[in-house]
């Protein structure tokens, strides 16, 4: 999604920006002087992490301003390995609404498509602004060969010990996959911190 689709859901980012220290005021849904500085705030804060940590394509740019200040470091750091590498991967989801994830969800049950997600709005990580999704280009072009993302994953997990990768996951694989460990591995002990604008991560 893109930032300005955040901001449209105001009680969404409302939540995003109280759990992340930028807005201090009543969950309300209004967007008001008070949600503006909070939005300025964090438009301020996630320039200064880009600056200090470099910056990437305008697609990976467009969803990592969706995430969380913590994410958008790891995020960076992420691609600058993947960088280091010699691959050239790409940022291609970050942040979701529960709107947006609901929509998903609906696809290949209520409407045509795949299904892609077994997590309606409220249980995926995406939810939160601590996931995001890759894309691994060769030669301009999209991989979809999984063993691509494994060979990635090797690089990428052997260094990190703040990030989970949705190829470990048992139920449902998802190569692509990277989120920022949160303080449970309970989604539903997440959603009811964010939704009360509480530290998570």
């Amino acid at each position: 999604m893109s930032y300005q689709l955040l901001k449209e859901d105001v009680l969404f980012y409302q939540r995003f920006l109280k759990a992340n220290g930028f807005y201090h005021d009543a969950l309300n849904g209004i967007w008001d002087s008070n949600t503006n500085k909070a939005d300025a705030d964090f438009v301020t804060a996630s320039a200064s992490i880009a600056e200090q940590m470099g910056k990437f394509d305008s697609r990976s740019e467009g969803n990592i301003i969706t995430l969380i200040p913590k994410a958008q470091t790891e995020a960076r750091k992420f691609l600058k390995l993947c960088k280091d590498a010699g691959k050239d991967v790409r940022i291609i989801s970050g942040t979701r609404t529960y709107a947006e994830q609901d929509v998903l969800y609906a696809q290949g049950r209520t409407a045509p498509g795949p299904i892609v997600t077994h997590a309606k709005g409220g249980q995926s990580n995406h939810n939160f602004g601590i996931a995001w999704d890759i894309g691994i280009f060769n030669n301009g072009s999209y991989s979809t060969n999984d063993s691509d993302y494994i060979a990635l994953a090797g690089i990428i997990m052997s260094g990190t010990t703040t990030l989970e990768w949705g190829g470990n996951w048992h139920s449902l694989k998802d190569n692509p996959h990277y989120q920022l460990k949160a303080v449970s591995e309970d989604v539903t002990v997440v959603r009811g911190l964010f939704e009360n604008g509480e530290i998570y991560v």
